[in-house]
């Protein structure tokens, strides 16, 4: 009796000791610092990722980690309810434990994108493809499924996408970034339109969008744009042709190659604003702030021409006697 008490504490002492050790082996293991392969190993969790599939990803990612051992770690911390999708780093020095918590706590790596004032949506769309960080799911898809799917009621994507820098995590698809574009220029549209002057000849909001890309297309000298803004203005309010280079290379399309002859300005298209009165069916190029604002704000005055000095600036003139002249000075190189 007394070898069968004894052979029975040894065994609750063995199951102790063993309890004992793996509890100790976990917590080394826990805390204990990933052998990583580099100071910083990135890796993404898709939406919807189980704890297995977040360590799934993280081992093809490069980082070392027990599978098993860090789904259990999840589930017992209660952890697992908490894990964001998104992009993530492993950083030298870090432990399953401070992992994990990472990914609770949602903090991300973030990537910035910026589309530039003056961009087609073609360009958009062109560094959105060129963005490793971004993920690809807009394939070929045409305009008119692209702005269906973003629930807008023009079918023409050119123009509608606020230019700006949009910080994102790595594994953000091109379309929750056009999405964000499109929202943010549906707010500064909005915001703006509701500035405008109270007599301008302009209906719609959409069609202040069209006239500040081409204020954003003519001039890139900041303090000019009202004044440009003005003389297009003038221009819709006596019915004349607006006359705007820029309309008209966009018109061309992939026909332009830096310059624009005599044909071209001849050559009729929905854009030509040499062949066609009033403003262009759509806007030519992302307007950004200063532009839109300028659209809604022109600056009053007499002036219905303008040329350019070469320089950036561009000299104003109110009648066609006086445009010529300064054409003769800044453009064929002649005082007289």
């Amino acid at each position: 009796m007394k070898k069968l008490c004894l052979y029975f504490l040894l065994a609750c002492l063995s199951a102790a000791l063993l309890a004992a050790a793996a509890a100790g082996g976990a917590w080394f293991w826990v805390n204990r610092a990933l052998d990583l392969p580099a100071e910083k190993v990135e890796f993404i969790v898709a939406p919807g990722s189980t704890p297995r599939a977040v360590a799934r990803a993280m081992k093809e990612a490069g980082i070392p980690i027990w599978e098993d051992g860090f789904a259990w770690l999840a589930r017992l911390s209660e952890r697992d309810k908490l894990i964001k999708a998104g992009g993530y780093e492993a950083r030298a020095g870090d432990s399953p434990w401070r992992l994990l918590d990472r990914l609770a706590r949602g903090d991300m790596v973030q990537r910035q994108i910026t589309f530039l004032e003056g961009w087609t949506y073609a360009q958009f769309r062109q560094a959105l493809r060129a963005n490793p960080d971004i993920k690809q799911t807009l394939g070929d898809i045409g305009d008119a499924a692209l702005m269906a799917r973003l629930d807008s009621p023009i079918k023409e994507p050119e123009g509608l996408f606020f230019p700006d820098t949009y910080v994102f995590t790595p594994g953000t698809s091109d379309f929750d970034l056009l999405r964000r574009a499109y929202q943010q220029q549906q707010q500064v549209l909005a915001e703006i339109w509701a500035e405008r002057q109270p007599d301008l000849p302009l209906d719609t909001p959409y069609e202040a969008l069209i006239l500040a890309s081409i204020i954003e297309k003519e001039t890139g000298h900041g303090p000019e744009r009202t004044r440009v803004a003005g003389v297009f203005v003038n221009r819709l309010r006596l019915g004349m042709m607006l006359q705007t280079d820029p309309s008209v290379i966009y018109g061309m399309g992939e026909r332009y190659q830096g310059r624009i002859r005599r044909a071209d300005l001849q050559a009729d298209t929905p854009w030509n604003t040499y062949t066609r009165a009033g403003l262009p069916p759509t806007p030519i190029a992302a307007a950004g702030r200063a532009s839109l604002l300028a659209a809604v704000q022109p600056e009053r005055h007499k002036y219905l021409y303008f040329v350019s000095r070469g320089n950036g600036t561009s000299e104003f003139s109110a009648n066609l006697s006086e445009h010529n002249r300064n054409v003769t000075r800044y453009i064929l190189g002649r005082d007289r």
